[in-house]
């Protein structure tokens, strides 16, 4: 009896010290059909993310598979079935890494096959919501798509935003001194001054930089070489 008592007065104790636990297992003992449907909500839910998941994964797999495909294609130099497969991959398994990679190859296939409008097209879209690790060469591509269609500044602006999705300090510099040629061509020194001047004061150990210096010296007649 007393047994009874202490435990009880022990229960008592903990429902005064925890009146939010009390209140919790009150409003679940008057609940149990809603408390019912919320666990099997999270257990569908639950479910639900984990069959998403191997989904995904599963979809990264098979276009991986297919990309291979085309890319031997593409260095073969099947431009037509590389660009054909690289498009479908593109389009259907979309949101992944391959479709990504696929996306860029088809934006090399198209400046190889002399598709350079096509090329902006396409790059012009992808390369703002690239991922990180695919904006650089995204921006390069578009550049050089935006060259061969004879518009200086397009290509300046892209090959700048190159340069600053990179993270590899080489390829900054070239993207830089790619960006000050197509400024030249522009017939805007300014701005290629800029750009040659930041490979100068901020990549002096990449290789650019020796072009870049006589880059300067030509556009200032000697007078601004670092």
């Amino acid at each position: 009896m007393a047994t009874s008592v202490r435990t009880a007065g022990t229960a008592a104790a903990a429902g005064a010290e925890n009146p939010i636990l009390a209140a919790l297992t009150a409003w679940i003992k008057g609940h149990k059909q809603a408390v019912s449907w919320i666990v099997t909500l999270m257990v569908v839910a639950a479910g639900l993310g984990g069959w998403s998941l191997m989904s995904s994964r599963q979809t990264e797999g098979r276009a991986a598979r297919d990309l291979v495909g085309a890319r031997l294609a593409f260095e073969s130099r099947n431009y037509p079935l590389a660009g054909s497969e690289l498009s479908r991959i593109a389009e259907n398994y979309s949101g992944t890494r391959a479709a990504e990679e696929a996306t860029l190859l088809l934006g090399q296939v198209r400046l190889a096959q002399g598709q350079s409008q096509l090329a902006v097209q396409q790059l012009a879209k992808f390369a703002p919501g690239a991922s990180r690790q695919y904006q650089a060469q995204a921006y390069g591509l578009l550049g050089a798509a935006y060259e061969n269609l004879g518009r200086p500044r397009e290509a300046a602006a892209a090959y700048e935003d190159a340069a600053k999705a990179s993270g590899m300090p080489f390829l900054r510099g070239q993207y830089l001194s790619d960006a000050g040629r197509a400024w030249v061509a522009a017939g805007d020194t300014t701005k290629a001054l800029a750009d040659y001047h930041e490979i100068v004061a901020k990549l002096d150990s990449v290789a650019t930089a020796v072009e870049a210096k006589v880059r300067i010296g030509e556009l200032t007649k000697g007078v601004g070489v670092p």
